[in-house]
């Protein structure tokens, strides 16, 4: 396939009765409309009494004081504290709105289900990750320290018998998601933020239909931000009509409301409990460049095979129950295949609905961990202070540290914040690069050529705090010669960048990048 070829769906613009008409418009307006009319009554309230106008500052400082003493991440809560200052009228109410993480009823009952269908599908894990967690303490102890917290916290098991292939492109990747997904007999389980019809989605759909017609149970799982502007209306009834089992996850309504901001971004499938992939690709056409969005599209993946798998399909019913409250019995989707490797893995995952920070920790411990050196590709870096702090000292304490950040930005807003991190980090040590050819979206963690994470988490607060994520960390597996390998081979097509250039960055530039990054987590 051509990567100069366009997508023909992009070669049409929209007209602007379609644009009007459409779901993501039609919804924005009437968000919009809250907005103005509640903007409306603070201000006409606060005009009309003097006390009204006392009240509305009294809330916002209290909610300053509030913002203070709770444990949120200091970055998230230095940018609420400034938009209070700023307009404390209604930044006290915004906050209480979108910034608190409080959910309604419905959200609550729906996450006590949560809870409950995790009891039920993770009774099985302490077995299986007591069963390879000494053996991995006696050949590396801060690997096994680091298996310990991520089961400990998430509940996903430390796993052997399971075989490993990375993917460096999107184009790798669905060359063998389409021959796996072929050979399925029994069931597959389809999990994506972004669906799109295109040269990618259709050749998968017309598979899953033939294996349909053969009997077999599929369930296909989308987030509905992440899919608004790319499938058609009521696409969830289309496939259907079809015979699928089908989940939209957290529909996006009209609301004003923080719960809009949870999204699942992961992206798992799983076939017959004995084949997954995951990593940083959707199902749509600029993941295999079958058009240039920005540039060259650089994304990576990874399959397995065997005992491992039964972490995603668990993350899949997890999600899937919470979605449709409909029970999944993980007996019947378990492996029935076992594979000799090396190694272990550990696939697992991060949600929004509890306190813990899993993928963020998971990144901090290969940080704190790494001894020689430390590779890492993000499309987005947006750091907090501990990450921040952690990747100097590993610079500082002699650690080779590079990251490669993309070139060509899919966001505007969010890129300068990206580059506001990196006089910091250069001036400790860090190196960083810009993919050149474009857009690099792979997000992996490899060290000494021993460990390494290949996931869907970005590097910035809504991956970290706001996402449903996922990744896979592999242990002595291999697979980190592969990923370093891949790494140093995008690394020859990369723009470095220095110290020097960045202290030359024009002064509105800078400005722009400061008022940006002050606001950062709130993107």
């Amino acid at each position: 396939m051509s990567n100069q070829k366009k997508n023909p769906n992009r070669s049409k613009k929209k007209t602007l009765f379609q644009m009007l008409t459409s779901r993501v418009f039609i919804i924005g307006m009437l968000i919009f409309i809250q907005l103005i009319f509640l903007l409306a009554v603070v201000f006409y309230l606060s005009k009309m009494q003097f006390y009204v106008y006392a009240i509305l500052n009294a809330i916002s400082l209290a909610v300053v004081l509030w913002i203070i003493s709770k444990p949120d991440n200091p970055s998230y809560k230095i940018a609420w504290i400034i938009l209070i200052l700023a307009a404390p009228l209604i930044g006290g109410l915004f906050y209480l709105m979108f910034g608190n993480k409080h959910v309604g009823k419905k959200m609550a009952r729906n996450i006590a289900e949560y809870a409950r269908a995790i009891m039920n599908v993770r009774h099985w894990a302490k077995n299986i990750h007591e069963e390879y967690i000494d053996d991995l303490r006696k050949t590396d102890k801060m690997q096994a320290r680091q298996a310990d917290y991520i089961y400990n916290m998430s509940g996903y098991p430390l796993h052997s018998n399971t075989q490993i292939e990375y993917f460096p492109l999107g184009e790798d990747f669905f060359e063998k998601l389409k021959c796996e997904l072929k050979k399925a007999q029994k069931f597959i389980l389809m999990e994506y933020f972004i669906i799109e019809e295109g040269e990618m989605w259709n050749p998968i759909l017309e598979i899953l239909e033939e294996k349909l017609q053969q009997g077999l149970e599929i369930y296909i799982m989308y987030d509905d931000m992440g899919t608004i502007q790319t499938l058609p209306k009521k696409y969830d009834q289309t496939l259907r009509e079809k015979g699928f089992k089908v989940g939209v996850f957290n529909p996006f309504r009209p609301r004003l409301n923080m719960i809009l901001n949870y999204r699942d971004h992961r992206k798992i499938c799983v076939i017959d409990g004995n084949v997954g992939f995951t990593g940083g690709i959707n199902l749509a056409d600029e993941y295999i460049n079958a058009y240039q969005k920005h540039g060259h599209w650089k994304d990576t993946a990874i399959m397995l095979k065997g005992e491992g798998v039964i972490n995603l399909t668990q993350m899949f019913i997890e999600i899937w129950q919470f979605v449709s409250r409909e029970k999944m019995d993980i007996e019947k989707y378990k492996p029935t295949k076992g594979f000799k490797s090396n190694g272990y893995v550990q696939p697992f995952g991060d949600s929004p609905l509890d306190t813990l920070n899993v993928a963020e920790n998971a990144y901090m411990q290969m940080i704190n961990h790494a001894q020689n050196y430390l590779y890492i590709t993000t499309p987005y870096l947006i750091l907090d202070n501990e990450m921040i702090t952690a990747l100097q000292i590993a610079a500082q304490s002699g650690v080779d540290v590079r990251i490669i950040t993309p070139h060509v930005p899919d966001k505007w807003y969010v890129h300068p914040v990206t580059q506001s991190y990196y006089r910091w980090l250069l001036e400790s040590g860090v190196k960083i690069y810009e993919y050149t050819p474009g857009f690099i979206h792979a997000k992996m963690f490899v060290s000494d050529d021993k460990t390494a994470i290949v996931g869907t988490t970005n590097m910035d607060y809504r991956s970290f705090y706001l996402h449903f994520e996922c990744g896979v960390i592999c242990y002595n597996t291999g697979i980190s010669l592969q990923v370093k390998e891949d790494f140093l081979k995008t690394q020859d097509i990369c723009t470095e960048m220095t110290a020097i250039n960045e202290k030359h960055i024009p002064i509105y530039t800078k400005l722009l990048r400061s008022i940006l990054r002050a606001f950062a987590p709130l993107m």
